[in-house]
């Protein structure tokens, strides 16, 4: 268990990520999803000792906050639950960015609804967009957690500045920053500067949204679906995914030596950070959160985590 920044929550080194499971019918989709097979993804995750999940209210326009809390209902103990605030949407399903305190208190009892809980552990301004209406938005946060219906703070895609701004209004649990070893612009100062201040950091896409698994290949990347955001994804297009399929084989490798597939090993890398608190794991059915468990507890040696920076370097030089 890794403690949360300054808060007292115990969390498992990976949480479930509740992104893909949010359906197809939005702008953000990861294509159709069967709502029966994300309870099971969600139930197996926890029979696994996974005691976090992390959503979003926009995440399928609401829908997947509602299927979180058909899939923890009942459930004992009962996971933390983590989601996000700031994405509204309109009755066509365009998706805007509001920070407004007004805004945000509809949102925070939408979600609170959707989920079925009097209270979120961790509740994230997903975006810091309009940037002018940060203050106001943490200011709004704070009192939330005065009135009970949130038990912590937390940010999503903040830079330090944002953060300083965020933390002079109140202090600051978390941060969620995109994290991977396909996407390490975070390394250089802003992963520093949480570790050196107590925000804990739960970074998503530590797989870079299945690129890293190891089941991606060309022809599956062309035959995704439509409305699969992916496809125009650079990481999913060339030049960038041949070279992403080469790293891909050395986790195989690195892997096949611990019994894991390369899916494992891209979140042991960016667990092997010391300012990362733990990672969040999407999975869309029972089977997919099996193979992705030993991530809880695999650590890569020293060894490894050089080579596959190695190749790296090398490549992108």
């Amino acid at each position: 268990m890794r403690t949360l920044g300054n808060s007292d929550l115990q969390l498992t080194s990976i949480g479930f990520g509740a992104w893909a499971i949010g359906g197809g019918n939005w702008k953000f989709a990861w294509g159709a999803q069967d709502d029966n097979e994300s309870i099971a993804a969600i139930r197996r995750a926890l029979d696994l000792g996974i005691n976090w999940i992390d959503t979003a209210a926009v995440y399928g326009l609401g829908h997947s906050e509602e299927i979180v809390a058909k899939a923890v209902k009942g459930s004992a103990p009962r996971p933390y639950i983590f989601t996000k605030c700031s994405r509204r949407w309109g009755p066509d399903g365009s998706i805007s960015s509001i920070l407004k305190p007004g805004s945000l208190e509809q949102e925070l009892d939408d979600s609170l609804r959707r989920l079925g809980v009097e209270t979120i552990d961790l509740y994230q301004i997903h975006w810091p967009a309009p940037e002018d209406d940060i203050e106001a938005a943490v200011e709004a946060l704070s009192h939330f957690r005065e009135q009970g219906k949130i038990r912590w703070i937390g940010v999503s895609n903040f830079n330090i500045e944002q953060m300083k701004r965020a933390q002079m209004i109140a202090p600051i649990t978390s941060l969620q920053p995109p994290y991977s070893m396909l996407r390490r612009a975070v390394e250089s100062a802003i992963l520093p500067y949480a570790h050196q201040n107590g925000i804990g950091v739960i970074n998503y896409s530590p797989m870079l949204s299945g690129m890293l698994t190891g089941k991606m290949t060309a022809e599956r990347v062309a035959a995704m679906p439509a409305n699969d955001w992916r496809r125009n994804n650079v990481e999913f297009n060339e030049p960038r995914l041949s070279r992403n399929l080469r790293l891909v084989e050395l986790l195989r490798e690195i892997g096949s030596g611990h019994g894991v597939t390369p899916g494992v090993i891209a979140v042991a890398w960016t667990l092997h950070n010391p300012a990362i608190t733990a990672a969040i794991v999407g999975g869309r059915s029972a089977k997919q959160v099996e193979e992705l468990a030993s991530a809880l507890d695999l650590r890569l040696g020293e060894e490894e985590f050089q080579k596959i920076n190695a190749f790296l370097v090398a490549e992108d030089a």
